[in-house]
């Protein structure tokens, strides 16, 4: 008889007078992805985790960016972030470390990730210019910090080196799809077990 593995799903909706955002996540996907935030330049850098991570991802939000995009991208970082804790359940049986370094033309990024239910974000990346098209870069510090704060995670995010600052964040992005694919893959060794000394991750 074959073991029915358990469904590694989510799906989260965050409503607030700021923005409307659902996410759909399904953690053993193929790297199928339907995302509009309103907001292109997010889209793209979002599209790399689903890409690279093989995560099925679904993305809908909407939000006053007449304003300025601030509250749209933290709060698609705080949906997404709580979809990964909800999919990931009680952790067990995950590999849980990850780690890539990616390079696009010049510039090479670091992501090194510890799904440890314990939140944390170390950022060492830097730009020339305060624009990216429309985009302001700040704000990319705001979605990983929403990101891992919400998806329960310690996650350090580092540029090692670069010039042009699309190439600089677009590897970022994808070091992290890759980090996050080996972090939440399954080891058939742990069978099952929470890998961790205490024999739990709940927070």
């Amino acid at each position: 008889m074959t073991k029915k593995t358990k469904s590694r799903t989510a799906t989260v909706k965050r409503d607030t007078k700021e923005t409307q955002v659902a996410v759909t996540l399904n953690l053993d996907g193929s790297g199928k992805c339907n995302i509009n935030t309103g907001i292109g330049f997010l889209d793209h850098m979002l599209e790399q985790i689903a890409r690279h991570g093989l995560f099925d991802l679904n993305i809908k939000a909407s939000g006053d960016t007449h304003i300025d995009d601030h509250h749209t991208v933290e709060d698609v970082g705080i949906t997404m972030g709580k979809a990964f804790k909800e999919a990931l359940g009680d952790r067990s049986g995950i590999t849980r470390f990850g780690m890539a370094m990616v390079p696009l033309d010049e510039s090479l990024s670091r992501v090194v990730v510890d799904l440890s239910n314990r939140p944390s974000l170390v950022w060492k990346v830097d730009f020339n210019t305060q624009k990216l098209g429309a985009f302001d870069t700040e704000l990319f510090r705001e979605w990983f910090d929403a990101f891992s704060m919400n998806g329960a995670m310690t996650l350090h995010t580092e540029n090692l080196y670069g010039t042009n600052g699309h190439h600089i964040i677009e590897s970022c992005y994808k070091a992290l799809a890759l980090a996050l694919r080996e972090a939440c893959s399954i080891d058939i060794r742990r069978a099952g077990s929470v890998p961790s000394t205490k024999g739990t991750l709940s927070a």
